[in-house]
């Protein structure tokens, strides 16, 4: 190794141990127990399973996925398998809404949800779907997918919208900023409220959240982005989150 390698390799040792360190706050999130907190996947599962295996040096964790695990990538089908296999909380996100809005009214929901990604996941399931698809043809492709998801449709059903402890909430989107978390309507925990990448919230409560792609994962004013673009970009990062009020961030994209 020349000298000009060797101080290259110790620089990049710094730059690796200062981005390990934990983010501290003043009134930092204080979840009850650790948690890792995954970004949107939308159809990586290498990406997924490549996080999973990082997560395994980060200790004992619970994990909680931020939704969107299907659309735009190729696995979907994958990737739901995977999730249902893990002891995990998995929340929905906006495009398993979609998913089962096309299942429910394929005439009425088919073209939102085929614009966004949809005829990637219905790939996944080995479901064909012509470009210029009649109703006969969206009928069938629902009922394809239908029987492709089996047991799997009741738990995309299922999904919770919100998860939390401690002063800690994890959601797909953000809710509105000015008003308690509870009694506010499903759509802003799916969709986001206006207000919410604007605002702080008041009552000290940190949202960990996925929806809003960010080149890197982020916190700050009580806000914890974690959705990267993994689909495109190949970056699936997690927030990893501590009782002491520790917060430091790992992803899948390699340097």
């Amino acid at each position: 190794m020349t000298r000009g390698a060797a101080i290259l390799g110790a620089l990049r040792g710094m730059v690796g141990r200062k981005r390990a360190e934990p983010l501290r706050f003043e009134n930092p999130p204080r979840p009850e127990l650790p948690v890792a907190v995954i970004g949107d996947i939308h159809g990586r599962d290498d990406l997924l399973g490549r996080l999973l295996g990082l997560l395994e040096h980060a200790g004992d964790r619970q994990l909680v996925f931020v939704g969107d695990y299907v659309d735009r990538g190729r696995e979907s089908r994958q990737v739901l398998a995977r999730l249902q296999a893990l002891d995990a909380v998995c929340l929905k996100g906006n495009h398993e809404v979609m998913l089962l809005d096309f299942l429910d009214d394929p005439a009425e929901n088919a073209g939102r949800w085929l614009r966004n990604g949809g005829r990637e996941t219905l790939v996944s399931f080995d479901v064909e779907l012509a470009e210029n698809p009649t109703l006969e043809m969206l009928e069938s492709a629902r009922d394809g997918l239908r029987a492709a998801l089996g047991a799997g449709e009741a738990w995309l059903r299922g999904l919770p919208l919100v998860w939390q402890s401690g002063n800690l909430l994890v959601t797909h989107a953000g809710p509105d900023p000015a008003r308690p978390v509870q009694g506010q309507p499903d759509k802003v925990f799916l969709w986001g409220h206006n207000r919410f990448l604007r605002d702080a919230r008041a009552d000290g409560r940190w949202v960990a959240h996925g929806h809003w792609i960010r080149d890197r994962a982020t916190a700050g004013d009580g806000r914890i982005a974690v959705d990267t673009g993994a689909w495109d970009s190949g970056r699936l990062s997690a927030a990893l989150i501590d009782p002491d009020g520790g917060l430091r961030f790992v992803d899948t994209r390699r340097r």
